[in-house]
C-alpha cells in the first residue's frame, strides 16, 4: 500500500465528536470530489465516487451518523485496472447544511482539511522525496483551501497542472505539521523516523566528504611540499639550508603522507604544527626562487 493510503486507511477511522466538524468534513469531501443537487422544492442530492472503500466507508458513515436519514451506496468493477468504484447518494432537505457549511472553528478547520486530503489528497514516498498535495477543481475553492492551511502557520502554494489548481507542501517539517492538524499521528510518527534517518545519512555522508576533502588537501600539499623539497636537494643541496629547514626538509622526504601535526611529533626536537607550516613554506619560496634564477 502506497503511503498516501496508510495515511487514509488512519483518517477514515478519525470521527469529530462535533456535529459542525463533521458538516465540515463531509463539505470538504462532496466539494473536492462530489456533486451537489438542489431541486426546486428545496430539496438536495449529493452524489459522491471514490475509489478508496476507507473513504467511501467513512463518508457513508458521515452522512449516517450526522443525518440520519438513506445513503445508497452503488459498487461498480473495473476489471481494466483491477478496482473498484464506490458511488454514494443521499438525498434530503437536511444536505443543504453541507453546501453552506461554514468552516471558523479550528476543529472545523481541521476537520475540513481531514476531508480534503481524503476526497482529493496524495502523498510520495517519504523515503523518495516530500511531496504533498490536495487536488482542486476550482481556483476559488484551492485559495480558501490555501488560506485554511495558512491558518495553521504552514506556506502551503498553488500550481496549476492539467486545468487542475494544486494546493501542496514540499517540506518534511510542514508535512509533519499538517499530518498533526488532520490528526494521523501514526502516519507523522511514520515520516518522523523517515526525515530522522535521512537527517543521520545526510549527516554521515557530509563528514565523510569533508573528511575526504581534508585528506585530498593533505595529500596534495604534502606531494607540492615533497616536490619543493627535492627540487632542492638536486638544485643546491640542503648544506646551505639553516638547521631548522635541513630538519623538516629531511623529515618530509623521510615521511611523505604524514599530517602536518604527525611531522611535528616525528622531530628529534618536537614542533608544533604551526611551526612546521612555516618551515614548509619557507622552504617552498627558496625553491620558487630557485627555479625562477634557473629561468632567467
Amino acid at each position: 500500500m502506497s503511503f498516501s493510503g496508510e495515511i487514509k486507511e488512519e483518517l477514515a477511522v478519525q470521527y469529530a465528536k462535533a456535529r459542525h466538524c463533521n458538516l465540515a468534513e463531509l463539505s470538504a469531501i462532496f466539494g473536492m470530489c462530489g456533486e451537489f443537487y438542489e431541486a426546486r422544492n428545496g430539496t438536495c442530492a449529493l452524489r459522491f465516487r471514490t475509489e478508496n472503500f476507507p473513504v467511501a466507508r467513512k463518508c457513508f458513515t458521515l452522512m449516517k451518523k450526522t443525518f440520519n436519514i438513506k445513503t445508497d451506496i452503488v459498487i461498480r468493477s473495473n476489471p481494466q485496472k483491477g478496482s473498484f468504484n464506490y458511488m454514494l447518494y443521499g438525498k434530503g432537505e437536511e444536505l443543504l447544511a453541507v453546501k453552506h457549511a461554514m468552516v471558523q472553528a479550528v476543529c472545523c478547520k481541521r476537520a475540513y482539511i481531514r476531508g480534503a486530503f481524503l476526497a482529493a489528497g496524495s502523498m510520495s514516498n517519504p523515503n523518495k522525496s516530500y511531496h504533498f498535495e490536495i487536488v482542486c477543481n476550482l481556483e476559488e475553492q484551492a485559495e480558501y483551501l490555501k488560506n485554511m492551511i495558512h491558518s495553521f502557520g504552514l506556506d502551503a502554494k498553488i500550481v496549476i497542472r492539467k486545468n487542475n489548481y494544486i494546493v501542496y507542501l514540499k517540506e518534511g517539517a510542514q508535512i509533519v505539521d499538517v499530518l498533526n492538524v488532520m490528526e494521523a499521528p501514526g502516519a507523522l510518527m511514520e515520516l518522523e523516523n523517515v526525515r530522522i534517518m535521512k537527517e543521520m545519512r545526510n549527516s554521515v555522508n557530509r563528514k565523510v566528504n569533508c573528511e575526504t576533502a581534508n585528506i585530498k588537501k593533505i595529500v596534495s600539499a604534502a606531494v607540492r611540499q615533497r616536490e619543493d623539497i627535492e627540487y632542492i636537494r638536486d638544485t643546491v643541496g640542503f648544506d646551505k639550508l639553516p638547521e631548522g629547514l635541513r630538519t623538516i626538509a629531511l623529515a618530509r622526504l623521510l615521511y611523505p603522507d604524514a599530517p602536518l601535526k604527525e611531522l611535528g611529533t616525528a622531530l628529534e626536537t618536537p614542533l608544533g604544527k604551526s611551526g612546521v607550516n612555516h618551515r614548509l613554506r619557507k622552504l617552498s619560496e627558496i625553491a620558487d626562487r630557485l627555479r625562477e634564477h634557473k629561468e632567467a
